[in-house]
């Protein structure tokens, strides 16, 4: 049976295309040097991963420009929470992607959002490490993960900023650095997540907030694969092609399973949602 979809809304996601993608520093576990990725068949990945949500899971697409120098500004996802009009800035833990932050400001500015940043001295990492999930009464709160890259002191600010309740989930296996790579909220109403990312207060929390029945928990070797980086556009799915025991469960819940090849991008540590952010 197909599930309700609480937002109506066309989706729009900003991207930023893979031009000076590369491996060339290492800031997570899934990073090293010494295994280089294919630039020219990352270039084809992300062009597939962003026809296929434009032309099958129906979002519109706006890209932010490629920068020399900075590889992972391909990961747009990090770049900022964007509620409604509003765009809270990352604040990099890695000074690798610093650089980033001003490129980020200016198209926010620039495309009309009021814009607020944290300080300096409070990494945040942008909707990596926030992400907003709505019951079935349509009121959203934000699932926010700490520890790793993002300083829990930042959830009380973003809290303020945005007029949201965030629910603080501390990251306690370093794969899953961000909480976007360990738990996926779905315009459905469910929530994709891997226990294992979480300590068990944590997991208590995500229990306790979201009902039995929402809840999509995936194994350690989904998670591995990058299972709960999905990016979900209505009753649409799309993520990592290798995940195919979620694949399958999403399937048996009447949505609609978009797998795409993103392998050089988790060389990165990255995939699907990794590589978008829902700016409207």
């Amino acid at each position: 049976m197909t599930r309700n979809v609480t937002s109506t809304q066309q989706p729009t996601i900003l991207m930023c295309p893979p031009d000076y993608f590369t491996v060339s520093y290492a800031i997570n576990p899934w990073m090293s040097v010494d295994r280089p990725c294919d630039v020219g068949l990352a270039k084809q990945q992300w062009l597939t991963l962003r026809d296929t949500l434009r032309e099958k899971a129906g979002a519109d697409i706006l890209e932010m420009p490629a920068v020399p120098d900075l590889p992972d500004l391909v990961f747009t996802a990090n770049a900022a929470f964007v509620y409604q009009r509003l765009a809270v800035i990352a604040r990099y833990k890695y000074p690798e992607r610093q650089g980033e932050e001003p490129y980020a400001e200016a198209w926010f500015r620039e495309n009309g959002y009021a814009v607020h940043t944290l300080p300096r001295h409070t990494p945040f990492e942008g909707a990596g490490d926030a992400l907003i999930w709505k019951d079935e009464t349509h009121e959203p709160r934000v699932f926010a993960g700490y520890r790793t890259r993002t300083d829990i002191a930042a959830h009380s600010l973003l809290s303020s900023q945005v007029g949201l309740p965030v629910l603080s989930l501390e990251l306690v296996d370093p794969r899953f650095y961000h909480v976007d790579v360990c738990l996926c909220p779905l315009e459905t109403g469910d929530l994709i997540y891997y226990p294992g990312a979480f300590d068990e207060y944590g997991r208590t929390v995500i229990e306790a907030n979201v009902p039995a029945h929402r809840l999509i928990p995936v194994s350690a070797e989904d998670a591995a694969m990058f299972a709960c980086n999905a990016v979900s556009v209505g009753d649409a799915v799309v993520l990592n092609q290798a995940a195919t025991g979620l694949i399958e469960l999403l399937k048996a819940r009447g949505l609609r399973v978009f797998p795409v090849d993103l392998s050089e991008f988790i060389k990165a540590g990255g995939s699907a949602k990794c590589l978008t952010l829902r700016v409207a």
